[in-house]
């Protein structure tokens, strides 16, 4: 354990969370993601739900302030233009703790390939569909 981190922000996460560069992507994705078939770099988050690694990896990930979108979610193939609950948990999230940022909604197409070019994918254990989110490091200061 450590002083001031979240205790869902394992060693392997907290060493990819450094080891990420300006513009990087990293996605948290469901259980239901083929993580392990879409990763470059794979950090299982199990028995974790999407909405607390999500609040422990924004505790200490700047996002990118240089672009005019940087966090993104899935949307539910079935109603792409209505969040699901989960969805407004993410957006309810971010608002709190990257207020300068929207969550964008990206239909499956565009979602899949982004989380395929990201960084990295965390593997939660979070049992609700389309419960994925994308984040855009950006830097700090400056």
């Amino acid at each position: 354990m450590l002083i001031g981190l979240d205790p869902v922000l394992g060693p392997d996460l907290l060493a990819v969370l450094r080891s990420m560069g300006h513009g990087d992507e990293i996605a948290i994705v469901d259980g239901n993601y083929p993580a392990l078939t879409d990763a470059r770099r794979l950090v299982r988050a199990d028995g974790l739900g999407l909405i607390p690694v999500l609040r422990a990896v924004l505790s200490v990930l700047p996002i990118d302030r240089s672009v005019p979108e940087a966090i993104f979610r899935a949307v539910n193939a079935a109603q792409p233009d209505r969040p699901d609950p989960v969805h407004e948990e993410i957006i309810t999230l971010c608002a709190g703790m990257a207020p300068a940022h929207p969550v964008v909604p990206l239909e499956p197409v565009a979602f899949y390939s982004r989380v395929k070019a990201a960084h990295a994918i965390v593997a939660t254990s979070e049992p609700r569909f389309f419960a994925n989110v994308i984040l855009r490091k950006g830097v700090i200061g400056g």
